[in-house]
């Protein structure tokens, strides 16, 4: 039924105009859109202003994509006197499209006081306060359209995003499977159940799910960001990725697409792609905080440490759900820099502001030692109560955060009981070959002989060089690279992970580059050091890449890098697993998460490092000992100064006063002078690493 809602002005016929919107909800009802729009202008020509003209104006313009022009027709036309809730309604659920929450809810609150009994009005309101960030207000409002439509499965799906939200999974579940049993063909209560079943950490079932619901709607987005989502939660950001791409060739300008765009993109060390596409997402979605969010990461990745604080801050401001995160990765950039009393008071704000937050609990109970009685642990132990209403991954983050608070107080028993439980919960969600893993570092042996590296030879262009550090993880490597970073002429690069990228653009390893030709080696070499060279300040004459993995790499980089220098951390070989075993990696770790898989990856390093060993000079590669370095700090510090063949400077001694970024699981413990309360301690805690000292090779453990 068309409504007239302006007054007529004198000398208009009423009549003809109603005869003109009859045909206009006429011609669009049949796709005739071009006449539909010509009806209307008719009417608008006649009567500016006209309401009803311009509400149906504002629904093709929304049906063809154009939320601005659709918005501009919807405000105009709520302008009229008389414009009905539903009006008002329309208006309010496009301004969320366009992320104008503020005047979105503005529009739904008005629409809902207009006339009570719109369920559709409740509806949009309730999805714009989940959206919001206002859950509670959220679900009263779903519930009432539920009190009032008791079989609508729109309802019934939105209310379960919002008990999500809420963090009350199994009324999520609940709420998602009486929409599906409502509508068998709901692509977007599967999709949903997608992302909470990834939140289980239910892999398979999550996949299957957001695949189904891209089948009964290839074009729902929701559906391709959740099971991106599913990869990415198993470190699949290549086919992650894939489904992104495939969304964003149907809606080159979703802002949601582009924001999980960005953040793959990261994961994949793209930074420049990266940054592109967060800010795409913000040109299209000012005030969205998850795109400022994603903007952040990508930042700090890019070392814009102060554009990044700025981007968090401003999503912190924001409406929307992401407030928590943006908190907490503001005060990661603290961290970062050494400054743990601001950190840790940013991570307890946050926990005060969201007081079920597990990313906070786990931060706090790992940034400083406590006690087993602190409150702080007996908050995460109540938030463990919970069961199912605690998603797999806070599980995960509090056993760890438990576990690691515990094992420094010193209560093994207690500790264990976390971290096996946490290990267990990560390993599930991981896929791990341990047979596989051996028998290719075997062929990496094989593919490099001992014989060959002796052979290779090079002292550099006299321009930037690298420095490799590597080793296994927790071995010690973020502690030579900021003894070295101390140093004027020399920049602390982190964990560059470029070897792995320049190595997957060529193929399989070792395969692919096993015995190429000089000229393709200088290739590979020239693709590195365009990368290292401009990170390095006027008068830095190195550059130190520290990330562990790279020990595989040895064969390789002595042949298209045969000036670089290798710096190999060792350590106490049950320290070392120790330190794995409680630490949750925010990289690819995937040997950590078992005592078993553990020893053998450990095995295979050994046994990796025993043929690099044979070929390497002296002159170009240099071992160093964790426990050398904590009982002799200056004379292991100068022997690592004068391998790259520099003065030596005093600042290297005092590496934890040294402000620079560090993005590893050792960043308090590189903020500290040296001790020595790390060494030998798993003997302390042996009877629970029993499976770890089975696998390990006879002769390690002395």
């Amino acid at each position: 039924m068309i409504r007239q809602t302006n007054t007529a002005s004198p000398g208009l016929d009423p009549a003809a105009v109603a005869a003109l919107l009859q045909q206009a909800h006429a011609h669009w009802a049949a796709g005739q859109a071009d006449q539909a729009e010509m009806a209307c202008q008719q009417v608008l020509a006649v009567w500016p202003g006209q309401a009803d003209a311009l509400h149906l104006l504002g629904l093709m313009a929304h049906a063809y994509g154009n939320l601005d022009l659709a918005i501009a027709h919807l405000r105009q036309a709520c302008q009229a006197p008389r414009s009905p809730a539903v009006y008002h309604s329309n208006l309010a659920e496009m301004c969320r499209q366009r992320g104008l929450l503020a005047e979105a809810e503005d529009s739904a609150r008005r629409a809902v006081a207009m006339d009570a009994r719109q369920a559709g009005a409740w509806n949009n309101l309730g999805i714009i306060l989940q959206e919001a960030g206002k859950l509670d207000e959220s679900r009263a409002c779903l519930q009432r359209v539920l009190a009032l439509q008791p079989d609508n499965p729109q309802a019934h799906n939105n209310l379960g995003n919002t008990f999500q939200r809420l963090g009350q999974l199994a009324d999520a579940e609940r709420h998602w499977s009486r929409a599906i049993a409502l509508k068998p063909d709901y692509a977007e209560a599967y999709s949903n159940l997608a992302k909470l079943l990834t939140e289980r950490a239910e892999y398979a079932r999550a996949r299957d799910l957001a695949r189904k619901a891209i089948e009964l709607n290839p074009r729902l987005a929701d559906a391709y960001i959740n099971l991106a989502g599913v990869e990415s939660s198993i470190q699949a950001y290549p086919e992650a990725l894939r489904w992104l791409r495939a969304l964003l060739d149907l809606a080159p300008d979703h802002a949601g697409g582009l924001i999980a765009l960005a953040r793959t993109l990261k994961q994949l060390d793209d930074l420049d792609a990266a940054i592109e596409a967060a800010r795409r997402a913000i040109a299209l979605v000012p005030q969205n905080a998850e795109a400022h969010n994603a903007l952040g990461l990508v930042l700090q990745a890019q070392g814009q440490d102060a554009a990044a604080s700025a981007a968090f801050e401003r999503a912190a401001t924001l409406p929307g759900t992401i407030r928590e995160e943006a908190l907490l990765n503001r005060a990661g950039l603290d961290l970062e820099f050494g400054r743990v009393d601001a950190a840790e008071s940013r991570y307890t704000y946050a926990l005060t502001a969201f007081p079920g937050s597990a990313p906070a609990c786990f931060n706090l109970a790992t940034l400083r030692r406590r006690q087993p009685d602190d409150p702080v642990l007996d908050r995460m132990r109540a938030m463990l109560d919970a069961g199912q209403e605690v998603s797999q991954t806070n599980r995960i983050l509090l056993h760890f955060g438990l576990g690691k608070a515990l094992l420094d107080a010193g209560d093994s028993v207690e500790a264990f009981r976390h971290l096996d439980e946490g290990n267990r919960l990560k390993r599930a969600s991981l896929s791990y070959n341990a047979d596989g893993v051996s028998r290719w570092m075997q062929e990496i042996a094989g593919a490099f002989p001992a014989a060959a590296l002796a052979a290779t030879q090079g002292d550099g262009d006299g321009g930037v060089q690298p420095v490799f550090v590597l080793g296994m993880p927790r071995s010690g490597t973020t502690l030579i690279e900021q003894i070295l970073a101390s140093h004027p002429s020399v920049h602390g690069a982190g964990e560059l992970g470029l070897m792995q990228r320049i190595l997957g653009r060529c193929g399989p390893f070792p395969t692919a580059v096993a015995n190429l030709p000089p000229a393709q080696c200088a290739a590979l070499g020239e693709a590195y050091l365009a990368q290292v060279r401009p990170l390095a300040a006027a008068g830095q004459a190195f550059v130190v890449d520290k990330m562990p993995a790279n020990f595989l790499y040895i064969g390789l980089i002595r042949q298209i890098l045969p000036h670089a220098r290798i710096v190999h951390c060792r350590r106490d070989a049950v320290d070392t697993c120790l330190s794995c075993y409680s630490h949750l990696f925010a990289g690819e770790q995937s040997f950590t998460y078992h005592q078993t898989e553990l020893g053998r990856f450990y095995s295979d390093y050994q046994a990796l490092m025993a043929h690099w060993r044979p070929g390497l000079p002296p002159s170009h590669v240099l071992e160093v000992d964790y426990e050398a370095v904590v009982a002799d700090l200056e004379g292991e510090a100068r022997r690592l100064v004068a391998f790259l063949g520099l003065p030596w400077d005093d600042a290297c001694l005092a590496f934890h006063e040294t402000v620079r970024p560090v993005r590893t699981a050792s960043v308090t413990q590189v903020r500290q002078p040296i001790y020595r309360t790390s060494t030998g301690r798993w003997r302390r805690h042996a009877a629970q690493l029993q499976p770890l000292l089975a696998a390990l090779p006879i002769g390690v453990i002395p």
